[in-house]
């Protein structure tokens, strides 16, 4: 029988606001809607990953893929995240995790004002607060690694060779639920004050967009293997 965890319920409701997940800043900006939230994340496949080591923050940047509501972190069975994860934090017996905050963010446009101070830039960010633990369950840790390699390319996991035990016990996974959350956003053009309207500045958004180039074969691929459909869509 399968010792996989309970997926956390799917759910349409909007994430609940929390100390944490709600700005200081730019308010209005910040949204807890879970199809948006789904959206940016599905979109990306980096992330950076923070959490406190010796009353230090440290900030790393790694792989991950969403199942549902819960997200996989990819890294080294020897790195600090995933060590830290398999412990509480007294060392002590008990139920272990790390707390982290996870980042995505994608930048769509330089927006140029006529005045230095209102410079800016159009986004879409999602911040997660909350305790990663480490997965342990290799049927688990199977699934995690189909999602990060589909999440970098949708489809690859089913055109690749699957991870044998050696290579599972050299990897390890972060499993993260999705329980405190919100995504913020900016769109628009510049705002700029009344007063410099008039001056003779350009202004406006330079749009910025993603691009994937044309495949590189290896060079030692066999000819005879064709471009996979789900490369050529990209």
């Amino acid at each position: 029988m399968s010792s996989l965890p309970p997926s956390p319920p799917q759910d349409i409701a909007p994430y609940p606001k929390t100390e944490r997940t709600y700005p200081t800043r730019g308010r209005p900006r910040a949204s807890y809607d879970r199809a948006l939230v789904h959206a940016i994340l599905d979109e990306a496949y980096a992330c950076h990953l923070g959490f406190i080591r010796d009353e230090a923050p440290v900030v790393l940047p790694t792989l991950y893929g969403r199942i549902g509501e819960r997200l996989y972190v990819h890294g080294s069975t020897g790195s600090r995240p995933l060590r830290m994860a398999g412990r509480t934090d007294s060392g002590e017996p008990g139920e272990p995790g790390l707390k982290v905050c996870l980042t995505v963010t994608h930048v769509d446009g330089l927006v140029l004002a006529r005045s230095a101070f209102h410079h800016s830039i159009n986004y879409r960010s999602v911040v997660v607060h909350g305790t990663a633990h480490q997965v342990v369950d290799p049927e688990e840790k199977r699934v995690a690694l189909d999602a990060i390699v589909d999440q970098v390319v949708p489809g690859r996991s089913r055109d690749s060779r699957p991870a044998n035990d050696k290579e599972l016990a050299a990897t390890a996974v972060l499993r993260l639920d999705l329980d405190e959350v919100s995504a913020k956003v900016r769109t628009g053009g510049p705002n700029d004050d009344p007063e410099d309207l008039s001056l003779p500045h350009w202004t406006g958004v330079i749009p910025l967009a993603p691009r994937h180039g044309t495949p590189v074969p290896a060079e030692d691929m066999d000819p005879a293997v064709s471009l996979p459909d789900y490369l050529a869509a990209l």
